[in-house]
């Protein structure tokens, strides 16, 4: 169904919804754009806020393994167990004084300058006597400062301080051992930079390997293979990430720590405002299409009275009555409407009143014209009887003259009669050759004037039930239109065929044919071609005598000349009085 079709009423409903609904789709998303980034900025401030938890804290558990470590260097006893060189004499001297000094749940190591360890307290089993460190050797190149940093040795990852200790000798400072001290990184840390930040996740990778993780093992696995592909990535699955890169002593980065922020509260949040928003344009377009209806239906009852009323009026009732009670425009309005139908039933009393003078005076110009002919005849025989005593035979003649004529008149009238009252006379089995030729023989001395010749192809044989007398009327009409078009002679043809249970007849003619003016109302009363003497009835009473019949009469506009078509049935019944449109071939 296309717009246009719709009532006034929907036409009104469906913009008024598709306004809200736009109006509150760009208002949800706008409001929901600016939850979304302001939601963003918060969580992207508690993820930097971590970070900064996680370097003060970081840095303050280095430093103070660098104060120890310094500490431990400079005591006088640390420096003459060291110089003993024996590995007995050096743990038991650093475990006393390491027991003391650190509360950390450190480890502590002391390694010769090439970075053997010599002795170990506290370190995992990842650290052992006669070790290898070659963390010692890449930070004597910053001696005598400290050197901190990340280590991993084989899967796991420390945070070590690398401390020198020297000795006067005579020649001036001279390195003596090295005191690594250092802290593991495992799931106790991670958690405890968790507590310590608010609730932050955080996970450690080195060498493409998730070393630690305050995540659960599964979520660990599902964002293990994105973190270690996109390294600098923002923003992985629900989680705002905030990457820190690990150095190790030297300064270079060997590892990353991802400090997570989760967006599920967010995304919950988003989510209840979503529905919120849903829920408010469902209620306002509900609340607004019941107020649209309420005021649409106040406006639309006026509308449809005064559809009604046109409708009354189309079928020519003139007397309904506009109720509109409104003082507005739509009163005005009806009001309006209401003084036009006055006016159109007045106009139309009008005009019916003045058409019925006016086909009063044709028709009685149209009897005139039709009986002075007959008039006359009957008046010239009466003054040649008057005149004197004529041969008999003249007087039956003349005689037989006026009785033709004043029967004519009669039937004349009598027609006419029957076409305004809708009777019909009764009807008999007639020859149609022989009413055509009846019909031709009323007008043969106009034909021989005129040196118009008739060709009748009806076969002897061919009769139908009729009345007779009318159509012969017909036959003699569409003679005479014919004679009168060809004032220069011509060739007049009646043609009949039978079709199922009718008897269909053309006649046809050489003249001009059918002006195309008058194809449409060919059949219609008072249309005429110009003829001097006439009104144009004749066409619009043989219509209605063939209608009478149960049968039609057509023209066929296609020349040259003009054609008109009869259909009679072969029996007749009885038909009711009708008025037909038109019916023009071509």
């Amino acid at each position: 169904m296309t717009f246009s079709r719709l009532s006034l009423l929907w036409k009104i409903l469906i913009p008024v919804s598709l306004v809200m609904t736009a109006v509150f789709a760009i208002t949800g998303w706008l409001v929901e754009r600016n939850v979304v980034n302001t939601t963003y900025e918060s969580v992207a401030q508690e993820a930097k806020a971590s970070f900064q938890a996680y370097e003060s804290l970081w840095k303050a558990r280095a430093d103070r393994l660098a104060s120890v470590s310094a500490i431990l260097s400079t005591m006088s006893d640390v420096r003459a167990a060291f110089g003993t060189g024996d590995q007995a004499t050096i743990r038991d001297t650093a475990g006393e004084l390491w027991s003391r000094i650190s509360s950390e749940n450190a480890f502590f190591l002391v390694a010769d300058a090439q970075g053997r360890v010599l002795a170990s307290l506290g370190a995992p089993a990842s650290f052992v006597p006669n070790d290898d460190l070659p963390m010692v050797r890449v930070a004597r190149g910053q001696f005598p400062k400290q050197a901190s940093g990340f280590v991993q040795k084989g899967d796991e990852l420390f945070q070590v301080v690398v401390t020198p200790v020297y000795v006067q000798s005579a020649g001036g400072s001279a390195l003596l051992d090295v005191l690594v001290a250092g802290y593991k990184v495992d799931d106790a840390v991670a958690q405890g930079l968790k507590t310590s930040t608010g609730g932050s996740e955080y996970v450690f990778v080195s060498n493409n390997h998730v070393v630690t993780s305050t995540l659960t093992p599964g979520a660990t696995s599902s964002l293990a293979p994105e973190l270690l592909r996109n390294s600098n990535a923002s923003q992985i699955a629900g989680f705002l990430a905030l990457p820190s890169p690990l150095y190790d002593v030297a300064g270079t980065p060997m590892g990353q720590l991802y400090i997570l922020r989760s967006l599920s509260a967010a995304s919950q949040r988003l989510g209840m405002l979503r529905r919120q928003i849903f829920g408010l344009w469902l209620l306002a377009l509900v609340a607004g299409l019941a107020v649209t209806y309420l005021v649409a239906r106040k406006i639309m009852q006026p509308v449809e009275e005064l559809d009604r009323a046109a409708a009354e009026i189309a079928k020519q009732n003139y007397d309904h009555r506009v109720n509109v009670a409104s003082q507005d425009e739509l009163g005005r309005l009806a009001e309006t409407f209401q003084s036009m139908c006055e006016s159109i039933k007045e106009a139309r009393e009008e005009l019916i009143r003045r058409e019925r003078i006016s086909t009063i005076g044709q028709l009685s110009t149209s009897i005139v014209h039709d009986l002075r002919n007959p008039l006359a005849a009957i008046y010239a025989g009466a003054e040649m009887l008057m005149d004197g005593h004529l041969p008999e035979d003249q007087t039956k003649r003349l005689a037989r003259n006026i009785y033709r004529a004043s029967r004519g008149i009669q039937d004349m009238l009598q027609q006419l009669l029957d076409v305004v009252r809708g009777k019909t006379s009764g009807s008999e089995m007639c020859s149609l050759r022989e009413v055509v030729e009846a019909a031709w023989d009323t007008v043969a001395a106009t034909a021989d004037t005129r040196k118009v010749e008739l060709i009748a192809e009806i076969p002897e044989e061919m009769a139908c039930s009729m009345d007779r007398a009318r159509m012969e009327r017909v036959f003699s009409n569409l003679f005479e239109n014919a004679i009168d078009a060809m004032r220069s002679g011509g060739r007049v043809a009646v043609h009949s065929h039978t079709e199922a249970d009718n008897i269909v007849v053309r006649v046809e003619d050489t003249g001009p044919g059918i002006s195309p003016a008058l194809r449409g109302r060919l059949f219609q009363p008072f249309v005429t071609a110009g003829k001097k003497n006439g009104l144009g009835l004749g066409l619009a009473l043989s219509r209605q005598t063939l209608l009478d019949h149960g049968g039609d009469m057509w023209a066929d506009a296609q020349g040259p000349g003009a054609r008109f078509y009869l259909r009679l049935p072969k029996e007749r019944s009885a038909v009711a009085h009708e008025t037909s449109a038109v019916n023009v071939a071509g």
